[in-house]
């Protein structure tokens, strides 16, 4: 028996008559915080660099497909071997450039191509936006709805226009700080317009702006840090002692 079916089996235990009670009463929607937590700890183990770290969440990850496998087989639905084949049947079909004779010249070919079989598979909808997740983190799905636009034909022709329509998103909620009832939609267009410059640039919105969050902690760490040896409380501090604190921090980190 390979590791991957005794996992099956594993998972039918703690499932079965005989089993433990909360596996027994999970179901698909009742895992979905589970299956979200699992891959931000997944991308954290990845960008920790700890290999054992990625063994370990990929092996939670894996657990929960097996899971929701079981689950979706109690109801005559699916098997956890349908959806490896339903996968493996979908991999090579979106990749004609390597199992099959059609040419690309470039990663965008390979987009494009992606883009036109997966309209295939699905059922016809009004919008090309319908397949694009609900759910996602905000950003990352704002960078998807730009990605999607730009692969039908319909984006700035270069950094420079996002740039320009970015400063007038700035000066829209600029000119909308007073007014209440459009602060927050224009808000909304500067982030949007922001993350299409992001995504004009190569940069993944989501990852930029969590890298920067895990930089502002580790500086703020390091200003407690400093407070504490020098005998200081960090709360009652001034605003410029603080900034002191901060620019210590900076460079304290530099380079890290």
């Amino acid at each position: 028996m390979s590791s991957f079916e005794k996992l099956i089996e594993i998972v039918k235990t703690l499932r079965g008559p005989n089993g433990c009670p909360w596996d027994k009463e999970q179901t698909l929607k009742t895992l979905t915080p589970y299956i979200l937590e699992e891959a931000y700890e997944l991308v954290d183990a990845i960008e920790n660099g700890s290999l054992s770290d990625v063994k370990e969440e990929l092996g939670d990850a894996l657990l929960h497909v097996v899971m929701l496998s079981d689950i979706a087989a109690d109801e005559n639905a699916f098997t956890v071997d349908d959806v490896a084949d339903h996968v493996g049947k979908k991999m090579i079909h979106r990749h004609p450039h390597v199992f099959g004779d059609t040419k690309v010249s470039s990663v965008d070919d390979v987009w494009k191509n992606w883009e036109t079989l997966k309209k295939q598979e699905k059922e016809p909808s009004l919008s090309a936006m319908d397949t694009i997740p609900k759910h996602l983190p905000a950003l990352l799905q704002s960078h998807k709805i730009q990605k999607r636009a730009e692969r039908l034909g319909f984006d700035w022709p270069d950094t420079a226009g996002a740039l320009e329509k970015f400063q007038e998103e700035v000066a829209e909620y600029s000119a909308a700080l007073s007014d209440t009832a459009h602060k927050e939609e224009e808000a909304g267009d500067l982030l949007f317009a922001l993350v299409n410059i992001l995504r004009k640039d190569k940069i993944n919105p989501e990852e930029a702006l969590r890298k920067a969050n895990q930089k502002f902690i580790a500086r703020f760490r390091d200003m407690e840090k400093t407070a504490r040896e020098q005998n200081q409380d960090f709360e009652s501090l001034s605003l410029e002692e603080k900034e002191v604190l901060w620019q210590l921090a900076k460079q304290n980190l530099k380079g890290e």
